[in-house]
């Protein structure tokens, strides 16, 4: 064993508490801060922070946070329960202090011990297994116009390091905050001592530097205490996050610094290193060995089209129990079975099981002994972030897709994505940047985005009314791409009543008031290559109803919902909608004698050049009227100076989609003598 352990883990766990480490005592809270009400360097926030500070020390192997927070509405009051992540194996939460100031001054300390939770088993890049728990503590008797206060110290191995994660921007607005990071001995810039020669990292390179990287507001430095050996930012009135519709995610947009060890004295040297030995650790894995090959071709025929063959392939691994879908066997259960640890292509396909990276690589190393060339692609999942080159470390990576080259032309696939058809991709693995495998050393790719066409719903339904607006009728609904997926997986972890309940819950959220919709039953969901198809019943009342009229929304779908981005005037962040989507409706309202159509929605069309539309129309006969809807939007990701277009395409849809359908009553004829 290394006498020294390079801690890598740790950071992705500080990042997600928020706020982070401490080493402030308590504060007596002025007269002007247990009066507040409201916060005008805030207007409007539920809550301020007054404090923030962190200290993290590697000599001393610890982190702490402190935190002082103003609830200034119903809303804040949520920042009472505090949630700290660690890695059960490498850290202990030392010491947790809180305590609840009311605004007259009375004061309420935490009492008890925090409850500990293991929340997940999880596998890093490295191949290291990690055990991930949480201390959650919720502080007492919290009101509006309390003043919260908690501190907590943590404390990893004296073999570990650990380079902090600063979130300078938090939830809510900050008046103060103060950070603080002493690096171990020999790291600090200009400093006479060597690194230790036993720091290595996973590959058994040494840790010769540390590097940063950081986002600062305007006038801020990261200041450098030569004497003290530690880094320092001191703040003042720091902006929330902003919390706008269809965000981005926030790790790579707002303020942050990023300090770390690595081996490698600049980005370029790391990133060129890194991805050949990244590569190739691959390829060894992912090795057509002689084990796969007989494998592959009793799964393909050699006559096959190499198109049919990565499917015929494809659907084999698919089929495999994903592990990160089900369930790890334990080490007990392996040796039982007979099993080994997974340490090949060859092993996963032998156990018929792997987890989500296991699966893409075997699925790697059979195309390629059917003789079709293929890479692998590692990504960070687009709901998380974007590829840093500044962050000099793999573990920043979530998820291996793969790229076929047939005919010349590239095919990427997500075999590792349980329920994933042939040719999609997970939305997460769609327009998310990388390393993938290839001629250039450096290697950094970005994954195509995903097709309108991809990502369609089509929704059919035959309604039959009767003067009062009183309704039974069915729908039909087919879903292909990311709906489909997330149903599919879905259906992994629940039952297919849990699954109907889940579906008729979200389709409340659509059909018009007065309308109750129950799914019948659902085609296709065990099967990703299958047709996903959803039967619906439906009855109520519809409309509303005079004695000459019944009027009824022209749409059936939009009557509930609003379009996103109507009422939003202004926006200083990107839209991220995660995948472009086709969404086409078409409803027939069958009519009994005594109702006409007095008025139905125009034909139309509000076009978005080359982003979106949407397209209306209605067809009147005898008996019935047929009202179809086409939305298209076509992109992903729309840049903040493009917001007005934007916002000026949704009210258009939104102005359309309050058409209505008029159907007049006509008096019944007297009967005669």
């Amino acid at each position: 064993m290394r006498p020294f352990i390079f801690m890598r883990n740790l950071s992705l766990l500080i990042a997600l508490v928020s706020p982070a480490f401490l080493i402030a005592q308590f504060q007596q809270p002025t007269g002007e801060e247990l009066k507040m009400t409201a916060d005008p360097k805030a207007p409007g926030a539920a809550a301020v922070y007054l404090n923030v500070e962190e200290v993290a020390n590697d000599p001393q192997h610890y982190f702490s946070y402190y935190a002082r927070i103003k609830v200034l509405q119903e809303k804040g009051k949520e920042l009472a329960t505090v949630q700290l992540p660690y890695i059960s194996s490498n850290v202990s939460i030392t010491e947790i202090k809180a305590r609840t100031i009311h605004s007259d001054g009375t004061v309420i300390p935490l009492v008890g011990n925090p409850e500990d939770i293991l929340t997940a088993k999880i596998k890093n890049k490295e191949g290291e297994s990690l055990q991930i728990s949480r201390k959650v503590f919720t502080l007492p008797s919290v009101e509006v116009g309390s003043i919260l206060e908690y501190r907590y110290s943590l404390r990893y191995p004296d073999q570990a390091f650990q380079a902090p994660f600063w979130r300078i921007q938090q939830s809510y607005f900050v008046h103060k905050a103060r950070y603080f990071f002493t690096p171990a001995r020999g790291f600090f810039p200009g400093t006479p001592f060597a690194p230790p020669s036993s720091l290595m990292d996973h590959r058994g390179s040494s840790i010769n530097f540390l590097q940063w990287s950081a986002m600062l507001p305007p006038g801020t430095q990261l200041k450098q205490d030569k004497a003290a050996q530690l880094f320092i930012i001191e703040l003042e009135d720091i902006p929330p996050i902003p919390d706008e519709d269809w965000m981005p995610p926030t790790d790579n947009l707002f303020c942050h610094v990023k300090f770390y060890y690595t081996h490698a004295h600049n980005a370029t040297d790391y990133w060129i290193t890194e991805a050949k030995l990244w590569s190739k650790d691959v390829d060894h894995f992912a090795d057509p060995s002689k084990a796969i090959k007989q494998e592959v071709f009793s799964v393909v025929s050699v006559t096959d089209p190499q198109l049919e063959m990565a499917k015929k392939l494809y659907k084999a691994v698919q089929a495999l129990d994903n592990t990160d879908y089900s369930r790890k066997k334990s080490e007990a259960e392996l040796k039982q079975l007979k099993l080994k640890e997974v340490h090949r292509a060859e092993d996963v396909w032998e156990q018929k099981s792997g987890n989500s990276e296991e699966i893409a690589k075997l699925y790697l190393a059979m195309v390629r002994a059917a003789g079709i060339k293929a890479y692998d692609m590692l990504v960070v999942n687009r709901n998380r972030g974007a590829f840093d080159q500044t962050i000099l470390t793999f573990n920043q990576f979530d998820d291996d897709i793969i790229i076929l080259n047939i005919d010349g032309k590239d095919i990427v696939v997500d075999p590792g994505e349980k329920m994933c058809p042939f040719q999609t991709v997970d939305w997460r693995h769609s327009g998310a940047t990388g390393f993938r495998q290839g001629t250039d050393l450096r290697g950094v790719a970005t994954s195509p985005l995903q097709n309108f066409a991809d990502n369609k719903t089509t929704r059919t339904g035959d309604i039959t009314l009767n003067a009062n607006g009183a309704v039974t009728g069915n729908l039909n609904i087919v879903i292909t791409g990311q709906r489909a997926l997330y149903w599919r997986q879905l259906a992994l972890q629940n039952d297919l009543d849990e699954i109907k309940k889940q579906f008729d819950h979200e389709l409340e959220s659509v059909v018009p008031d007065g309308v109750e919709a129950h799914v019948d039953h659902i085609d296709g969901l065990s099967d990703p290559e299958a047709t996903f198809n959803v039967a619906v019943n439906l009855r109520g009342t519809l409309g509303s109803s005079t004695s000459r009229r019944l009027i009824v929304p022209g749409f059936f779908f939009q009557t509930r919902g609003g379009q996103p981005f109507v009422n939003q005037a202004q926006r200083k962040e990107p839209v991220d909608m995660h995948y472009p989507v086709q969404d086409i409706d078409q409803i027939v309202y069958h009519l009994p004698s005594g109702l006409t159509v007095e008025g139905a929605p125009r034909d139309s069309a509000v076009p978005w050049e080359e982003h979106g539309a949407l397209v209306t129309k209605s067809k009147i006969e005898p008996g019935q009227v047929t009202i179809a809807r086409s939305f298209t939007r076509s992109f992903t990701i729309a840049r903040f100076y493009e917001y007005d277009d934007l916002r000026d395409f949704y009210l258009r849809v939104a102005a359309a989609d309050r058409a209505q359908l008029v159907l007049a009553k006509t008096p019944p004829v007297p009967k005669g003598n």
